[in-house]
């Protein structure tokens, strides 16, 4: 039956998509926009977290076979629960998505249950994804071909017959064996019975294209050997996937050129973002890009100001020509603003005839993104110090009305409030919101802050220090403490921390750099001195046999 014949059955359809071998960048476009119209989602617990974010808050993710399989018709063969689950879905007129690891083409349970949809004329679409046996080896930095070109064969150890490994091994072919870790010898012992040289390159991979991946360069004949000398085996997890090539062509001599995913200057490293999640979010990216995995731990709440009359007053002071400029000194005042201007069914242009000024990248953005281009932002530092440096004094000529609106919080400091008035503004100190200490984060998240399960922590004020040791403990001592000034280095020193890494300028994102520099750094002298690259959480007593593979 042709597959995109009318469905007779029902109104559902089936979307079989690729998600890739890990890493959540690699979905397409394509994957991104099916997710977003699902209905059910149906994963495989590989990739269930990738895929589950693109989705909407409604969907249906079932995690067992509920099928009757008494309801199937006929002619269509006995299904597996996963198929179940996709065939029930669809009769019932829903949007599905079945999200696979790697690519749907090259799973063969997959192509039964695309059968089963073709045989009952449901409707269905095939999203491609990156397989896992081409991903990963351009992950670990291993070509699987050179400019002299070569051939490329893709052997699944689980079903190649001897016939397959016959015809690999009496070829000169770059072979890309998906296997597991604790098989991956026995592969290659299958490839030098077959004919190939104990000594052709090999590569194995583990956990590719996610920030556990891991790389070992061994030969046929070594492979055992250097496996069991990294201590990796024997293990508990020896039943892992690793992608396995071997061949000439794909010499490991040249990973140490090519390896460009492994050697991010953080990468692996657990590192802890102890800010509120909307101001957490772009540095938890820029931390990505270094190859760190981000944790987000909030210490401070934002509330409401107690007596909420101050705040009305000052945004209808606003609307009524009260105020010359109004100055937003964080991406909280912009949000209290705009939550009074919705509540009053006002918008950005309630601000017309008033000058604005923005303390850091990230207000001005919010305020952007309110439709409100600000007038002033400092030149120099991002704080309310560099802000008053380029503040103009108050002028009776040019300035028709003497006053500023300041909405902070309520324990911001005068600094501000104080510059102004001496350059001849009268201020409206307003408290927009106020900010308390958070709760406490789970214990699992309490254990790994004293017991050195991360391997950074940022702290971007003094309050951020106060508040995680408040609520969660003081880090380990083999932790990495990056701040952000030296008022901040000086309360982590006074809370008895080391500090290791200072940022140049009072800016996360620079912050977030001196910390890369100082892993990209710490890299390099251990390669130097011949010693293997570890993250700090790996010094602690016992974590290199905790250490997952």
């Amino acid at each position: 039956m042709n597959p995109t014949a009318p469905n007779h059955f029902a109104s559902g359809q089936v979307t079989f998509l690729g998600a890739g071998p890990g890493d959540p960048g690699l979905l397409t476009l394509r994957a991104v926009e099916a997710l977003a119209s699902a209905d059910v989602l149906i994963a495989d617990p590989q990739v269930l977290d990738v895929v589950r974010v693109h989705a909407r808050a409604q969907v249906d993710t079932p995690l067992q076979a509920s099928a009757d399989e008494a309801s199937i018709p006929a002619d269509v063969p006995a299904l597996r629960d996963t198929a179940n689950l996709v065939m029930t879905a669809a009769r019932a007129g829903k949007r599905v998505v079945r999200a696979v690891t790697g690519d749907p083409g090259l799973d063969g349970y997959v192509a039964e249950e695309m059968l089963a949809c073709a045989a009952e004329g449901i409707v269905f679409e095939v999203v491609p994804g990156i397989a896992a046996a081409v991903g990963v080896p351009a992950y670990a930095g291993v070509p699987l071909r050179d400019a002299h070109g070569t051939d490329v064969r893709f052997i699944d150890a689980r079903t190649a017959d001897e016939r397959c490994w016959t015809e690999v091994g009496a070829s000169d072919a770059t072979a890309v064996v998906s296997t597991s870790l604790d098989s991956v010898a026995a592969a290659a012992g299958e490839l030098v019975s077959a004919g190939r040289k104990p000594d052709t390159p090999m590569t194995v991979t583990v956990a590719g294209t996610t920030t556990r991946q891991r790389t070992w360069t061994a030969t046929l004949g070594s492979v055992a050997q250097v496996l069991k000398a990294a201590k990796v085996l024997p293990s508990a997890d020896g039943g892992q996937p690793v992608i396995a090539v071997v061949g000439e062509r794909s010499a490991a001599a040249r990973r140490d050129r090519l390896s460009w995913f492994e050697s991010k200057p953080l990468f692996g490293w657990r590192v802890l973002v102890p800010r509120t999640k909307e101001q957490a979010a772009s540095l938890s990216d820029q931390l990505v890009s270094y190859g760190a995995v981000s944790h987000e731990v909030p210490t401070i709440a934002v509330e409401p100001p107690r007596t909420p009359q101050q705040m009305e007053r000052a945004v209808k002071g606003l609307v009524t020509g009260r105020y010359e400029w109004i100055a937003f000194t964080s991406v909280n005042a912009v949000k209290a603003v705009r939550e009074k201007f919705e509540e009053y069914g006002l918008d950005a242009r309630a601000f017309a005839g008033i000058k604005v000024a923005a303390v850091g990248e990230q207000t001005a953005k919010a305020l952007v993104a309110f439709g409100v281009k600000p007038d002033l932002v400092p030149s120099g530092e991002q704080s309310a110090a560099g802000l008053l440096e380029d503040w103009p004094p108050y002028d009776p000529v040019f300035d028709p009305i003497d006053r500023v609106f300041l909405p902070r919080a309520d324990i911001a400091t005068e600094t501000l409030v104080a510059g102004l008035i001496e350059l001849g503004w009268e201020v409206d100190d307003v408290t927009a919101y106020r900010t308390v200490r958070a709760s406490p984060p789970p214990a699992e998240t309490r254990e790994a802050i004293k017991g050195g399960g991360f391997d950074a922590v940022l702290f971007t004020s003094s309050s951020t220090v106060r508040n995680l040791v408040g609520i969660a403990g003081k880090p380990h001592n083999v932790t990495v403490i990056a701040c952000i000034g030296p008022a901040t280095a000086k309360t982590a020193e006074e809370h008895g921390l080391r500090v290791d890494v200072m940022s140049p300028e009072p800016s996360v994102h620079k912050l977030a750099e001196a910390l890369a520099d100082f892993g990209a750094a710490r890299r390099d002298a251990a390669l130097e001195a011949g010693d293997p690259v570890t993250r700090p959480s790996e010094r602690r007593p016992g974590s290199r046999r905790r250490a997952r593979s």
